[in-house]
């Protein structure tokens, strides 16, 4: 345990996945909702996130001293000065909110609900800025640039993503394996893998069970991992070399992937752009050893 508690936001984040596994079930209930939604830890009152925790508000203080702090008001503290400081995710946080009062309404026309849609949309991509750093993409882009075999992996609602992640790199001239549970020859394909190769595991809550066993199949052959998920805590999150976040717009109970394809593009562009850069380099080396 540090001395003290954490002083800020990141570093209480950093804190909870490094102590995530060993949390009781309980206090895991409350970490993921503290990484998932930090917006309403530092607007709500301890009630409201307890309710929506599903615990009581005496398990979040305990939780909140677990980590050095003399309470949960000390801890909500932290996402209150994140936000002072990043006026963006305040104004995501409550655009979310007025979105979702508006989205109860009954009685919307078609042209209506088209337009919560975009708007929905148009929050997830804003947002994305925010879960997915410069770094971030610059490790992801790194992975698959030195893997030797890229394999990819998502089933049911993340199926749209690894299927167009697949087919767009092998556009790129990469070598691809596209694991998609056919025949349940799952385990089989990734039994191919090796240490020189790279996972991308595409997965959101609730986490389809043959995607996170494909990835501890991955860790075990001692390959590498990108995951494209929703928590930095989820089980194909926490396991992978390299996590992109993704928190896509929820309108009228339904979850969209346009941010999750908007990352899609962009990691394959950004990879194809730095593959392009280095074959010249490559070939102007093999020409020489032939000379």
């Amino acid at each position: 345990m540090p001395d003290g508690p954490p002083t800020t936001a990141d570093e209480l984040r950093s804190e909870i996945v490094r102590r995530y596994e060993g949390l009781s079930k309980r206090l895991q209930q409350i970490a993921r909702y503290i990484l998932d939604q930090p917006n309403d830890v530092a607007l709500e009152t301890l009630a409201v996130i307890a309710q929506r925790c599903a615990v009581q508000p005496s398990t979040i203080v305990r939780f909140a001293k677990s980590f050095g702090f003399d309470g949960a008001t000390q801890m909500q503290r932290l996402f209150r000065d994140g936000l002072l400081s990043t006026s963006a995710a305040l104004g995501y946080s409550e655009r979310v909110r007025q979105l979702d009062e508006t989205t109860s309404a009954d009685g919307a026309k078609p042209a209506d609900l088209l337009a919560e849609f975009v708007e929905g949309n148009q929050l997830a991509l804003e947002h994305l800025l925010e879960t997915v750093g410069a770094a971030d993409m610059r490790a992801a882009v790194d992975l698959i640039d030195r893997a030797d075999t890229v394999h990819v992996m998502g089933l049911r609602r993340s199926f749209p993503v690894a299927s167009y992640l697949a087919y767009s790199l092998l556009q790129t001239g990469k070598r691809v394996v596209f694991i998609d549970g056919i025949a349940g020859l799952a385990q089989a394909q990734v039994d191919a893998m090796t240490r020189r190769d790279l996972l991308i595991a595409v997965s959101y809550q609730p986490y389809a069970a043959e995607t996170v066993a494909i990835v501890e199949a991955a860790r075990a052959r001692h390959g590498k991992v990108l995951a494209i998920s929703d928590s930095p805590v989820s089980p194909v999150a926490k396991p992978a070399d390299t996590v992109l976040l993704v928190r896509e717009s929820e309108v009228r109970k339904f979850r969209s992937l346009s941010a999750s394809m908007c990352l899609a593009q962009a990691l394959v562009i950004n990879f194809a752009f730095t593959a392009s850069r280095d074959r010249p380099r490559t070939s102007r080396k093999g020409a020489a050893a032939s000379e």
